[in-house]
């Protein structure tokens, strides 16, 4: 049994404010307080966990209960946790506070050291990438991790997708985006990253933009998150186009470009074509935008599309 899908990030707890009235950004608001396992990387994981794919996360949580709470939960979620690291103020924090219509109105989050997973690689690298399906980054972790990745990744033959937790420091990685298979972001990390206002274009003229953009910038593929409005993708042989979001509910947004990534990357995996893949992205991240939780439903392999074959030979193919 190999390691399915490695994904390499941070773990953060979220503490989400929701106002029971209209949301004063002045005013005491009185609502409640929750806290949720959270971080982007923790999001995908459990995501692909979900899909019942059996992911590796490689990751650092404190050396407290709720480091232990972060473990036991995507143990029972069937996440191979035998490679993370437990260290003091190991995890992130993300407080955020919501408006009545389920969007955030502000936030503070508070970045963890990412280090010590530097030796775990130099160390575990080659047991963890060889028997990888392939491999999801968060792009803004430590350069050292990304850069360890990247020799792993590229030494193991393994493809490597990227996802964003904040495009500011992201933006200076270009050269690592450059080597990715997939980068997914959504379409105001997309204005970061090429220094553009993209707010207010329709997918058809986000299409046609990001199809020259990939091209300029030697990005291999990538795909762009429109809300709403579903998504685009381009690669740099000349393929681009538009898949609409499924209409639902929103109760709370957050994860949902996480969800997003996680079934992107599940696609492209195990054996879809761009539009493939998009479409079992669209189908996790609206089934968590319906709910206040930061992570998807469990889904079957087959309801993604997934041949049951393929995801068996994949598990019979690693001793």
């Amino acid at each position: 049994m190999g390691n399915g899908i490695v994904v390499i990030g941070a773990t953060f707890v979220d503490i989400k404010g929701f106002p029971h009235d209209l949301y004063l950004p002045t005013g005491r608001n009185v609502g409640h307080i929750e806290y949720i396992h959270g971080g982007v990387a923790r999001n995908v994981a459990e995501d692909i966990a979900n899909a019942e794919l059996r992911p590796t996360f490689v990751s650092i949580v404190d050396d407290t209960p709720l480091g232990e709470d972060v473990i036991r939960k995507l143990n029972n979620h069937k996440v191979n946790t035998n490679y993370m690291v437990t260290k003091p103020d190991g995890m992130g924090t993300w407080l955020a506070v919501f408006d009545n219509n389920g969007d955030v109105a502000g936030s503070i989050s508070k970045r963890p050291n990412m280090m010590h997973v530097v030796p775990l690689l130099e160390e575990k690298g080659d047991e963890i990438f060889s028997q990888a399906d392939a491999i999801v980054v968060e792009i803004d972790i430590d350069t050292e991790v990304i850069k360890k990745s990247f020799e792993l990744a590229k030494k193991h033959n393994k493809k490597i997708f990227a996802l964003v937790s904040n495009m500011s420091i992201a933006v200076h990685r270009r050269d690592f985006i450059k080597k990715l298979d997939c980068f997914i972001c959504n379409i105001g990390e997309a204005g970061i990253l090429f220094a553009a206002e993209y707010e207010g274009k329709t997918p058809e003229e986000m299409r046609d933009i990001l199809a020259e953009k990939v091209k300029q910038a030697r990005i291999k593929a990538m795909v762009v998150t429109m809300g709403a409005e579903g998504a685009v993708y381009a690669d740099m042989e000349g393929n681009s186009g538009i898949c609409p979001a499924k209409k639902v509910h929103v109760k709370d947004t957050t994860g949902a470009g996480d969800a997003f990534c996680a079934g992107v990357s599940i696609g492209l995996t195990y054996g879809k074509d761009m539009p493939g893949a998009i479409e079992i992205g669209s189908t996790l991240a609206a089934s968590v935008i319906t709910s206040s939780e930061n992570v998807c439903p469990r889904f079957m392999p087959e309801e993604l599309g997934l041949k049951k074959e393929y995801i068996c030979h994949l598990e019979g193919h690693h001793e």
